[in-house]
């Protein structure tokens, strides 16, 4: 790397330090986040207290040494007052995740696993899983987009090679299906034989 001085002699620009962060600016920088993205209280907070890492805490209570303890009344009290104001729903926030990686194909334990990383609690991500028949049509919409079971055979009632067949049960298995949803798709004579399977879970 060229550490030396521009031929010109004129001098780089240099990068400009950001402020230390107190309450007020903690505050604009948590409702530019809020209306950028769709987020929970749990990734807020996140994403405040990260902020707080890179650039410092400036607030009562911080100067030079101020550890995380100093400020975690103050992005405890900004992300309670987004909740309570609306700007924050986690409840909302479970359903449009769960509802987009449904419709994405991924299955019940990896929409957990994403909810569970937003910080939300157990109740909201166990209303946000979805019903049977929808858990079971997002089976089928990866079976479709990765040309599984019935997609992937040549004419209905093809046969698959057993190891083929493990393999996707596998990969249903890692997008988080259940093991007896990842067999029936893979199996399945053909995508009629699916909607039935779907349909039986509606009634």
């Amino acid at each position: 790397m060229d550490r030396n001085p521009p031929e010109d002699g004129r001098q780089r620009p240099r990068r400009k330090v950001p402020k230390p962060l107190d309450a007020t600016r903690l505050e604009e920088l948590a409702l530019a986040y809020v209306a950028r993205f769709a987020t929970s209280a749990g990734k807020l907070s996140d994403y405040l207290r990260r902020k707080l890492r890179e650039r410092g805490w400036d607030g009562e209570g911080g100067g030079e040494g101020a550890g995380e303890g100093d400020h975690a009344g103050v992005v405890a009290g900004i992300v309670g007052r987004f909740v309570a104001l609306g700007y924050v729903d986690d409840a909302m926030f479970a359903r449009g995740k769960a509802q987009g990686l449904l419709r994405r194909g991924y299955g019940a334990r990896r929409i957990d696993q994403a909810l569970g990383a937003a910080g939300i609690a157990e109740p909201l991500r166990d209303e946000a899983r979805g019903s049977e028949a929808e858990r079971r049509r997002s089976a089928l919409v990866m079976a479709r987009k990765r040309r599984f079971g019935p997609f992937g055979r040549d004419g209905e009632g093809g046969r698959l090679d057993p190891a083929l067949r493990e393999k996707q049960v596998a990969a249903m298995l890692r997008a988080g299906h259940p093991l007896a949803h990842a067999r029936e798709v893979v199996n399945a004579p053909s995508e009629q034989a699916l909607e039935e399977w779907i349909d039986e879970a509606s009634d």
